[in-house]
């Protein structure tokens, strides 16, 4: 009969302690539950674990910290962190101290029931590799929504390989800083980081831009030139638009990669390809493979760790944290240092940002040289989404599932809510001061006319608009007839 695995679980939060161990007692494993660092210490010297679940934040110190020193001195412990600061930086600390597995707070119980038997798997056939060296980078992705761990994870994972990564997402997701964060967290950050979008190289031209040209190749090559494989030797070169490369291109890439070595056009000596490989697409390549327009060979080649970027109306709780972040930066570059009021955030979260993250940025950087106060009124912010440089949000949803993501939203970020009496009123204040301002928008702020529209007598609404602190005399609108 085999011997139920022992967990030493570390979180000082004893709702969660009390939760993850049940659920790890379902699986069948022995579990011992710690609070703090001193604990955890002392348990570790009483009895090894087969597998350490510990939280990063603890009262007495860094749960990382410790298991950086853990590695050294026990390094067959497979190490589980969980985490409340759901940021690149964390899941990458996470990697560099050794772990095992890294899970954002909330997490799914059956996904950490997961990550412990991936453990004890891995502590019975010994660790695969070691840890990789520590990084001091600055780490330019922002966001903490569910959606962006899965990415965060992904990229700590790859980052002490040599993989080739395909990053694909739609126009204005970040895959350049995607391919940038993979460079600079890796062992070949201190090498150049090589760009090459295909969509902006004339076809006829993409093989001297990848491979150099040799002098008199063609007409108007006056001297040699290196191409990108060169310049990015011992570094790693991004190929962007990857979905735009001509197919006898195509070919002529997938021999490289292929063999690792290439010539120059109108050349005859072989060089070494030493690059690591970073391609992103905002189209899907699967497709364009079934039709023949992208070799199914090359897609196989390239699609080895693949990362999807989710379009920033997928994350919207990341909305707020982009915005104050490009204001602050553009602060930081000198311009006119802003801040949003709480309506305004509500406005920008309730866009669908066709543009994605690359619009949001514009949009703050506009707003901060032209906005009139040092904050930035929901008024404001209305103007700028009627001037034309953004589209207004999409109306074709269903109240029922838009209810039901909000719910979803609070009971995540906001759990005390579900229980402390003021959901109902939040709810439907929620829902009724955008009806009521889209009302007021449509009849140009005649109070009349909008209660007619919503079926109210006149006395109600004023009571509602001074319930909810609206003043039609006080906000601009925008006319929607």
């Amino acid at each position: 009969m085999t011997q139920p695995a022992r967990i030493l679980l570390c979180d000082d939060d004893a709702a969660i302690r009390t939760v993850v161990a049940q659920a790890l007692r379902r699986e069948g494993h022995m579990v011992q539950s710690v609070a703090t660092l001193g604990q955890l210490r002392a348990q570790l010297r009483a009895e090894a674990p087969d597998v350490l679940v510990t939280d990063v934040v603890l009262p007495d110190g860094d749960g990382l910290e410790h298991a950086t020193a853990l590695a050294a001195e026990m390094p067959d412990l497979p190490v589980i962190v969980l985490s409340a600061q759901n940021t690149l930086t964390t899941a990458v600390r996470a990697t560099e101290a050794g772990a095992f597995d890294y899970l954002p707070k909330p997490f799914d119980l059956d996904t950490l029931a997961l990550a412990v038997r991936g453990a004890l798997a891995r502590r019975r056939r010994g660790p695969d590799e070691a840890p990789v060296d520590s990084i001091d980078a600055s780490l330019p992705l922002i966001g903490r929504s569910a959606a962006m761990q899965d990415v965060y994870r992904v990229i700590a994972r790859v980052v002490a390989t040599d993989l080739t990564v395909l990053v694909t997402g739609e126009s204005g997701t970040g895959k350049e800083l995607v391919a940038r964060a993979i460079h600079d967290l890796g062992r070949r950050a201190r090498a150049p980081f090589i760009a090459l979008n295909m969509a902006a190289i004339p076809r006829e031209l993409i093989e001297a831009e990848l491979f150099g040209h040799e002098r008199g190749a063609f007409t108007g090559a006056a001297q040699r030139s290196a191409g990108k494989f060169e310049q990015a030797a011992g570094g790693t070169l991004f190929l962007d638009e990857i979905g735009d490369m001509p197919m006898d291109a195509q070919t002529r890439l997938l021999r490289v990669l292929q063999s690792g070595e290439f010539t120059s056009v109108g050349g005859a000596r072989v060089i070494r390809a030493d690059v690591r490989i970073v391609a992103a697409t905002n189209k899907t390549l699967a497709a364009q493979v079934q039709s023949g327009q992208f070799r199914e060979d090359l897609f196989y080649r390239l699609n080895v760790v693949p990362i999807a970027l989710p379009p920033l109306r997928e994350r919207r709780q990341d909305v707020a944290l982009l915005a104050r972040h490009f204001l602050d930066r553009a602060g930081q570059e000198g311009l006119p240092r802003k801040t949003l009021s709480a309506e305004a955030l509500a406005l920008l979260e309730a866009h669908d940002w066709p543009g994605n993250v690359r619009e949001l940025e514009n949009l703050m950087r506009r707003l901060a040289v032209l906005g009139r106060d040092t904050t930035i009124e929901a008024g404001e912010l209305r103007g700028a989404l009627g001037e034309g440089g953004l589209r207004p949000p999409a109306v074709d949803i269903d109240l029922h599932e838009a209810v039901r993501g909000w719910l979803r939203r609070i009971a995540r970020e906001e759990p005390v809510t579900l229980e402390n009496g003021t959901l109902y009123d939040r709810l439907i204040a929620d829902v009724e001061r955008p009806l009521i301002e889209a009302m007021l928008d449509r009849h140009g702020n005649n109070q009349l006319r909008a209660a007619k529209a919503m079926g109210l007598n006149r006395n109600t609404l004023r009571k509602r608009l001074d319930d909810l602190g609206i003043d039609p005399a006080l906000r601009p609108y925008q006319n929607e007839r």
